[in-house]
C-alpha cells in the first residue's frame, strides 16, 4: 500500500500540519507518513497535546502508529477501520511525566471531523490545558467555532467543568457529537462573505484563585476602550473554578450571519489593563477589516468545508499563514484546489469547490 508523505515542516511547521492531516486521513482511510514534525518549533517533535491526539486519532479509527512517542520527529499512520462512535477520555498530562497543560481544544478539533464521519453519537471527556497559548480557549469553541459549524449542520457541544490554565492544566471538558456517518451528505456548505450588522458585543473577564480586582480592572478598562469606539459591550465577571491561577479576557461579536471572538490572557508581570486592551485592539482591527470571519475560524473552517458536497466561500479579516498552511494540507489529501484572493498578512476570500463524496 502506498503511503501519501507530508512535509511537517511547510508553513509555519507547527502542530496544525499534524492535526489536519490526521483527521483527514482517519476520515478518508488514508495512510500518510508526516516527516519533520514540528520542526520550526523551539521544542520540535511531538509534544503531549500532540501525541494525545495522535492517540485519540488511533483509537478512533484502530490506525497502527509508528513514531508516536515524545519528541518523535516522525509519524506514520494507517487507518484499518472507518471512524467508530463511543465514549472516549484522554487525559493530555497521561502524555509527559510531570503532567502538561496541553491545549484539550485542539485535541478536540482533531477530533470533531472524523467523529461526525462515524455513525452514532459520540462523548468524549478531556483533561489538560482549556485556556492557554496559541490554542482557542474554551469559550471559543462554545461561542464561535461550534455554533458556526452548527449552520453546517454540525452536531456537537462542548461543557466546562473545571478550567486549566498554564502551567498545570488538569481542565476539565466534556463534549458530545453525533455522527451521521457521510459528512459530505449530512453538512451544508456556507456562504460567509457578508457578516451584516453588529447585533452584539459581549464579553468574559475571568480569573481564578486571584484576586477579584484583576477582572475588574480587565473589564472597566475594555468597556473604556470600546466605548470609546462607539460600541456597548457586555462583560460578564466570572470566578472560573480551577486548580491553578489564571485571567482572560473574551470578547465576542454576534453580527447577523457571522461570529468572531477574541482572545487575551494573563501571564505574570503583565498588567490586567494590558490582557483588557490586547483582546480589543484585535476586535477593533478585526471589526475595521469589514470581514465576516476572524483570522482564527478561517482557518479552523477549511478543512470541514472541503469535505462537505457544495462549494464553499469566505472572507477574513487575515489571510494567515496558518490559513495557507491548512489550505495546503486539505489539497495534499483530497487533491483539489482551493483558492485564496489576498497577500498574507491582510484581508482576504477563500474559495473551497464541493466534494461529491468522502
Amino acid at each position: 500500500m502506498s503511503i501519501l508523505a507530508i512535509d511537517g515542516s511547510y508553513g509555519e511547521g507547527g502542530g496544525a500540519v499534524l492535526r489536519n492531516a490526521l483527521s483527514l486521513s482517519a476520515v478518508l482511510g488514508e495512510p500518510i507518513r508526516i516527516e519533520n514534525v514540528r520542526v520550526k518549533r523551539p521544542n520540535p517533535g511531538l509534544q503531549a497535546q500532540h501525541l494525545t491526539a495522535v492517540r485519540a486519532l488511533a483509537k478512533v479509527c484502530q490506525a497502527k502508529v509508528d513514531g508516536a512517542e515524545l519528541g518523535s520527529l516522525a509519524l506514520s499512520f494507517q487507518p484499518q477501520s472507518s471512524p467508530q462512535s463511543g465514549e472516549y477520555s484522554w487525559d493530555v498530562a497521561e502524555a509527559r511525566k510531570g503532567g502538561s497543560a496541553g491545549a484539550t481544544s485542539l485535541v478536540f478539533q482533531g477530533l470533531l471531523v472524523p467523529l461526525l464521519h462515524a455513525k452514532g453519537d459520540s462523548r468524549l471527556s478531556l483533561r489538560g490545558g482549556t485556556h492557554v497559548a496559541w490554542s482557542p480557549p474554551f469559550q471559543y469553541l462554545e461561542s464561535v467555532y461550534l455554533p458556526t459549524l452548527h449552520q453546517m449542520g454540525v452536531n456537537a457541544r462542548v461543557d466546562i467543568e473545571r478550567w486549566g490554565w498554564y502551567p498545570i492544566g488538569e481542565g476539565l471538558v466534556t463534549a458530545h457529537i453525533s455522527g451521521s456517518g457521510d459528512v459530505a451528505l449530512s453538512m451544508r456548505d456556507m456562504n460567509l462573505t457578508e457578516r451584516g450588522p453588529l447585533k452584539r458585543l459581549s464579553g468574559v473577564s475571568a480569573f481564578s484563585n486571584l484576586p477579584g480586582h484583576i477582572a475588574e480592572r480587565q473589564k472597566h478598562r475594555a468597556q473604556s476602550i470600546l466605548r470609546a469606539e462607539g460600541f456597548d459591550p457586555e462583560i460578564e465577571i466570572v470566578d472560573a473554578p480551577a486548580r491553578g491561577q489564571g485571567t482572560m479576557m473574551f470578547l465576542l461579536a454576534e453580527f447577523e450571519s457571522a461570529r468572531a471572538g477574541f482572545t487575551s490572557l494573563g501571564r505574570k508581570g503583565k498588567p490586567a489593563e494590558q490582557v483588557a486592551e490586547d483582546a480589543c485592539k484585535e476586535f477593533l482591527e478585526y471589526f475595521e477589516s469589514g470581514a465576516a470571519l476572524d483570522r482564527h475560524l478561517a482557518d479552523q473552517l477549511v478543512l470541514p468545508l472541503a469535505l462537505v458536497t457544495g462549494a464553499s466561500s469566505f472572507t477574513t479579516c487575515d489571510v494567515s499563514q496558518h490559513l495557507l498552511t491548512n489550505v495546503w494540507i486539505v489539497e495534499q489529501l483530497l487533491g483539489r484546489h482551493i483558492d485564496v484572493e489576498g497577500e498574507k498578512g491582510e484581508s482576504g476570500r477563500v474559495s473551497i469547490p464541493g466534494r461529491t463524496h468522502v
